[in-house]
């Protein structure tokens, strides 16, 4: 891919509700945790909004949010701190392409970040070898490259309007990999492993919303290599603006953007 794309938590928080459901169902499917107090580990926790989550779930629990943005993380300090059941949240810069972790922990989780990740297949074993006995290892990842929000992303950018300037910015569409892939790596790696997907049929609203959602996941590596050009960002929001109507049309309840997610649980042999 492109250099990392610059992320605007304001943006991503806009449609916060659709971007946290699917870690709320994550959740819901853990395990008790091996310890308690248990150590926590979040992996690209973006502007903290879902990691409060696991202090709700685990109240006593040292958890560590890490994410390789400094917008996110300056967001997220405002979760940090002492949690109420006597626990404690904090934020730390990583980058998820080298990040080795330090210790053990009981529960290593991400949400909507290893896409982001090229080769993340070959730092799932040394994660899961991080966690203790009867930990867990659990994450969710977008899963619909194939859909036309990803499609006519890629399609558009290699245009010859576009290619010159924007190269293989788009994520590419096989960033995420089949779920036999991810279970086969946990099983044999010693896990007993729950692999699953969902399709959110996500009813957004406003003006061109299917537009608004992509700026901010999707379209931030293409927003990235056109930030120094503001007409040629205007002209290509607009193309990809035209496209997405005719794709996902407005209905009377709004507009249905059909969002597919992997989910993985994985509990280690205690």
């Amino acid at each position: 891919m492109a250099a990392t794309p610059t992320w605007d938590p304001g943006q991503y928080l806009r449609h916060s509700r659709h971007r946290a459901r699917p870690f709320a169902d994550l959740l819901a499917q853990v395990p008790e945790l091996p310890a308690d107090p248990a150590r926590i580990a979040d992996l690209g926790c973006g502007p903290g909004n879902v990691t409060v989550q696991l202090a709700v779930r685990w109240p006593t629990a040292r958890i560590t949010g890490y994410d390789n943005s400094a917008d996110m993380l300056a967001r997220s300090e405002e979760y940090a701190g002492p949690t109420a059941g006597g626990g404690r949240l904090d934020f730390a810069h990583a980058d998820l392409t080298d990040w080795t972790p330090a210790g053990t922990y009981d529960l290593i989780t991400s949400n909507a970040a290893l896409q982001w990740v090229p080769g993340h297949l070959e730092s799932l074993p040394g994660w899961l070898d991080a966690l203790a006995p009867g930990g867990t290892f659990a994450f969710q990842v977008p899963h619909n490259t194939d859909a036309p929000l990803h499609v006519l992303l890629r399609e558009l950018a290699s245009s010859p309007r576009w290619k010159g300037l924007l190269g293989d910015s788009p994520r590419p569409a096989d960033s995420v990999h089949d779920p036999l892939v991810y279970l086969d790596l946990l099983e044999r790696a010693g896990c007993r492993a729950d692999v699953w997907e969902t399709t959110y049929m996500q009813q957004l609203g406003g003006p061109d919303p299917v537009l608004d959602w992509a700026k901010g996941t999707a379209l931030r590596p293409v927003l990235t290599a056109l930030a120094d050009d503001p007409e040629a960002t205007d002209g290509f929001l607009v193309a990809y603006r035209d496209l997405l109507r005719e794709a996902y049309p407005a209905r009377p309840y709004g507009t249905v953007l059909p969002f597919r997610r992997l989910f993985a649980v994985a509990r280690k042999e205690a």
